[in-house]
């Protein structure tokens, strides 16, 4: 080059560069771009993105992230390591504030004693109905089991029965949950202790900033028993949807916080949780629908189909 003005640009195109760099807001950035990203807008109108409206089915609820905080002060107001848990604070929750469509299960026909701590419902669910649904098949197939176990039948004859029933009711259930809009699910993940505010610093910000699924939540502390392992669910918004369920289940992968070989996870449809279908449950339901390495193993594809439990 002849001059260094050539290389380096005119004097008034520096200055004006210069200038650019000094007045950007780092912050605002991510948010529009970010968005655009993750959300998949394709919008060239960057005022439009700049407006996009946020959303908290838990607004005005002390254990949730609001809207008015950002994501620091959300973490440093309650963080899970030195949070006590109370009957007010069972959980600490954030939603993903880009889901417009979404409810706390707290009103209407969504009000059931702990609802209100799992992830948010379509507006269109049909909470209480479907609790009362799924209860009745769980006690027909209780009924079931007991009178095969009391028969005088060959035993393996009465097994087989009631493997039969059962994945006929879980099939029942899981039909009934869709059908009522009960379509959320959770990975879990279990931080120790000394771990659980770092592991929940990111789940809490690729939530906020619309990476995972549609909310996430972790346990509180414990004081009778502080070196328990923390609970942490990552929620997604379908069961049914091994896309994005995987998704997610990458993109956790991606931040570190599953590792493919290692100690596995499993995804849990609340559906279940509603129902308290957990581990060793008198039904013998088994309470996950996936592991990580179901996902980690196999090629992902877009096909839509129920978890086999058995």
């Amino acid at each position: 080059m002849d001059s260094d003005s050539d290389f380096y640009g005119e004097d008034e195109m520096v200055a004006e560069l210069e200038a650019r760099v000094d007045s950007l807001d780092v912050k605002s950035w991510w948010q529009v771009h970010g968005l655009r990203r993750n959300a998949g807008i394709r919008s060239s109108d960057e005022e439009e993105l700049r407006n996009v409206e946020l959303y908290n089915p838990y607004a005005g609820v002390r254990f949730a992230r609001q809207l008015c905080e950002t994501v620091d002060e959300f973490l440093a107001r309650l963080p899970p390591r030195s949070t006590d848990v109370t009957p007010a604070l069972e959980w600490i929750f954030i939603c993903n504030p880009h889901i417009p469509d979404l409810q706390r299960a707290s009103a209407g026909d969504n009000t059931i004693c702990g609802g209100e701590v799992e992830a948010p419902v379509p507006y269109q669910a049909r909470l209480v109905t479907f609790v009362e649904g799924g209860t009745e098949r769980l006690h027909l197939l209780r009924n079931f089991i007991d009178e095969c176990t009391s028969s005088n039948r060959p035993k393996a004859l009465v097994a087989a029965e009631i493997v039969k029933a059962r994945d006929e009711a879980v099939r029942d259930i899981l039909t009934l949950s869709h059908v009522l809009h009960v379509r959320s699910g959770k990975w879990m993940l279990f931080p120790d202790p000394e771990d659980v505010d770092a592991v929940w610093r990111i789940v809490a910000e690729a939530t906020a900033n619309n990476e995972l699924g549609v909310a996430a939540k972790v346990a509180p502390r414990v004081k009778e028993t502080p070196s328990r392992a923390r609970l942490l669910c990552v929620y997604t918004r379908d069961f049914i949807d091994k896309s994005d369920i995987g998704r997610v289940l990458r993109r956790m992968r991606e931040l570190g916080l599953v590792k493919p070989g290692r100690r596995q996870i499993y995804y849990k449809c609340d559906a279940y949780t509603y129902l308290g279908i957990g581990a060793g449950n008198i039904w013998g339901i088994k309470p996950s629908l996936y592991a990580s390495n179901d996902f980690f193993n196999c090629p992902l594809t877009s096909t839509r189909t129920h978890g086999q439990s058995s």
